[in-house]
């Protein structure tokens, strides 16, 4: 280290060469050796004061941090009016429920342990008495969805060839097709009212396929009641109704997923946060979050009162194909392209356990909707599994596809588990 006018220049040349870059400098010069290139670092400090160096490397360190922020920040944008409105009616919706949420798991935790551990054993029982009742073939396509009605009299069927169709539970007999989808039908849901205090001629179900379309459908007629324009030329993977009825939910293949007010007959939200395309989502039964799986591996939980993000769920290793919430509101399900299901507590914000489900890749997993007792996963490995809820261990394997099950769910009182396949027919299960 050599001293001059005050402050010290180091001999070694590339700790020079490092300070020249450091400065925005050429490293070197045309002939220019090691005493020349430290007098022109000298004359350099000289000019612009010796603190020049740690200057930039602040300035950088500043710069990086910054970087930083922005990439690990989830960006938000400023809504509309109706968003605002949307968000005001969802808080006042969702408040009550939370709290006839939280009464209802008091007056649980005050039955005897001895009760509880009895239905628990009946319904282990059940499912490990789950066989084929009944077997049909949906369509000349593969099915990708299946839902059942709030009521449990209808199954809804999505298929490749463009058709949807309902089904009479539990004797399999066709009610309707509905026509309207030009390619692949990626999900068709039900209102949640529909059969139950909606009238058939009322907005009943909503379908979406692989151009963007999103289609809107009663129970009397075979063609679509409205179209809900926007999502083209990007694929529409999933919808969901919030569980108000008020709100449907789109998963777009741009990366974002949005919210439609269908009272106001708007899009309120065009939520971006997922770095690949938003595979599916659900609501929880307060109607206070939404939770996301995206094609990126990750899963988001959102504040629909306040539009937050407030849990990144980060474990798997590929995409999340299918995810469900819970009826007890803080247990969070996925499953994905890597053969697992994940289990993840909303008030931790972190993952409990980690199923090693299936042998290929899992399509859907759905919670038992009354209390949560046991989960139904779907997978490509032409079989769906029963695991209980309370351990996360296997209750049942269901085995009689000959092909990849594309979709599972259960009926709203727990008697069947309908699974779609890639075979063209759809099954339902029930306890012997």
């Amino acid at each position: 280290m050599a001293t001059t006018t005050g402050f010290a220049i180091t001999i070694d040349d590339g700790e020079i060469r490092k300070h020249l870059r450091h400065l925005g400098e050429p490293i070197t010069l045309f002939g220019e050796g090691p005493a020349d290139r430290r007098n022109r670092l000298k004359e350099l400090l000289t000019v612009h004061g010796h603190d020049l160096i740690d200057r930039k490397k602040e300035e950088e360190k500043e710069s990086l941090k910054v970087e930083k922020d922005q990439t690990e920040t989830t960006w938000y944008h400023e809504g509309p009016e109706s968003l605002k409105i949307a968000r005001l009616w969802l808080a006042y919706y969702s408040l009550p429920r939370a709290k006839q949420r939280l009464s209802n798991v008091k007056l649980d935790c005050e039955t005897p342990e001895s009760t509880r551990t009895a239905k628990r054993q009946e319904m282990v029982k059940r499912m490990r008495g789950m066989n084929i009742m009944c077997s049909q073939v949906g369509d000349g396509r593969p099915i990708s969805c299946c839902q059942f009605s709030p009521r449990g009299n209808l199954l809804a069927t999505a298929s490749w060839s463009g058709l949807c169709k309902l089904w009479n539970v539990p004797d399999c007999t066709l009610f309707h097709s509905l026509n309207g989808h030009k390619c692949s039908v990626g999900a068709i849901v039900f209102h949640p009212q529909a059969t139950l205090s909606l009238e058939p001629s009322e907005l009943n179900m909503a379908s979406c396929s692989m151009d963007g379309a999103v289609k809107l459908w009663n129970l009397e007629s075979e063609e679509p009641i409205a179209d809900m324009e926007g999502h083209a030329p990007h694929r529409v993977s999933k919808v969901e109704f919030h569980p108000s009825g008020r709100f449907l939910a789109t998963c777009v293949f741009d990366n974002s997923w949005r919210l439609w007010d269908l009272e106001q007959g708007v899009e309120v939200l065009h939520q971006e946060g997922h770095s690949k395309p938003v595979y599916n989502i659900a609501f929880n039964v307060d109607g206070s979050v939404a939770i996301t799986g995206g094609m990126d591996s990750f899963g988001r939980v959102w504040d629909l009162r306040t539009g937050r993000c407030i849990m990144f769920m980060e474990g798997h290793l590929k995409g999340v194909l299918g995810i469900d919430i819970s009826p007890n509101g803080y247990h969070i399900v996925t499953g994905s392209e890597d053969n697992t299901c994940k289990i993840w507590d909303l008030r931790k914000r972190s993952c409990i356990y980690t199923i090693p489900a299936h042998t290929n890749l899992v399509s859907s997993v759905k919670f038992e909707r009354s209390s949560g007792q046991y989960i139904v996963s779907s997978s490509y490995d032409c079989t769906s599994k029963i695991w209980a809820s309370n351990t996360w261990q296997p209750l049942k394997t269901l085995s009689g596809h000959d092909g990849k099950v594309m979709a599972v769910d259960v009926s709203p009182d727990g008697s069947f588990i309908a699974t779609a396949s890639y075979d063209r027919t759809y099954k339902l299960w029930s306890p012997e």
